[in-house]
């Protein structure tokens, strides 16, 4: 009997491959023009859910040998390092309580809404993107969890991302060193606004649109402003790094570092920032007279006070 060859020839293979090219192009033109897709990938992540957690379980078992096998001195110094740690961090505790009082009366006196602490939930790394173009991870938490897309997300050092896909247990993060995320900050010490837009390289950001007149240094701590409602103000983003004035050009050339360990956090904070309305009502009082803080808000942005009263009168 004729055997039988492992490989067909013929124009089938030529038509299956001419039919995935074809089913793959019209996948993303609807994932380019419509929005349902999203759904579907959502669903799909929840099948990739499970694999994830599988790989994520050497390194965890990695992780709990280490620390299993780990020599008595060693641990020994950790511990007196952390004490060590743990002595500063009360120490800045208690002056930190002296501040926050004090800003709650001048803030009394100013009859400026109070601030509210914002909620969060943790979430652990699951994956890191493998695409050396972009800067995205997977954390484990979900829409069961309270996730949604536009979510800021924190380490204990800084500003991370932001969620850009949710899934039922798991959430991509658009990494703050992304070349697509940007975001507005300010300069912590004179209150200059500008744009922060990732360059693609984990240790450093860009500063856009610095005219060559600014007030800007390096060491300069740039934070959340607030601006555009996604992420809350008065978070930690970047350290200004460099700073090149180019003779005869407008605009500087500003580079920052990123606050956040983005290459070695394993552990994050998925915020919950109060609403557009909510803070709205912060701001507006029930006699509908404008509180201080908007004023003083109007103030830094260049509007007269007389223009902002008589148009709430």
């Amino acid at each position: 009997m004729p055997i039988k060859p492992l490989f067909s020839h013929g124009p089938v293979p030529g038509y299956r491959l001419f039919f995935c090219v074809l089913l793959a192009g019209v996948l993303m033109f609807v994932d380019q023009r419509f929005t349902r897709m999203e759904d579907i990938r959502a669903q799909m992540t929840m099948v990739v859910a499970p694999i994830q957690w599988v790989v994520s379980v050497p390194s965890d078992l990695l992780n709990w040998g280490a620390l299993a096998l780990s020599d008595q001195q060693a641990l020994v110094d950790e511990n007196r390092r952390l004490r060590e740690q743990i002595l500063t961090l009360s120490h800045r505790g208690q002056r930190l309580a002296n501040l926050t009082a004090e800003n709650a009366e001048l803030r009394a006196l100013l009859k400026a809404g109070k601030r509210r602490d914002i909620p969060f939930i943790t979430a652990e790394l699951l994956s890191l993107d493998n695409d050396p173009f972009s800067h995205q991870m997977v954390v484990d938490r979900g829409h069961r969890n309270g996730a949604y897309v536009g979510q800021p997300v924190i380490d204990a050092s800084g500003l991370v991302g932001q969620v850009t896909a949710v899934s039922a247990y798991s959430s991509r993060v658009l990494l703050l060193a992304d070349a697509s995320h940007a975001l507005p900050v300010q300069v912590n010490r004179n209150g200059l606004r500008f744009i922060v837009q990732g360059s693609g390289r984990y240790g450093s950001v860009n500063v856009l649109h610095v005219p060559d007149t600014a007030d800007i240094r390096e060491g300069d701590l740039l934070t959340t402003s607030g601006l555009a409602g996604r992420f809350p103000p008065g978070y930690p983003v970047a350290r200004v790094t460099n700073v090149y004035h180019d003779p005869g050009q407008p605009f500087a050339q500003v580079t920052a570092e990123p606050s956040a360990q983005l290459q070695r956090s394993r552990h994050f904070l998925l915020l919950f920032p109060p609403t557009r309305e909510a803070f709205e009502d912060a701001i507006w009082g029930d006699t509908m007279d404008i509180a201080a803080e908007a004023l003083h808000a109007a103030e830094r942005i260049g509007l007269p006070q007389g223009d902002i009263q008589e148009e709430v009168r």
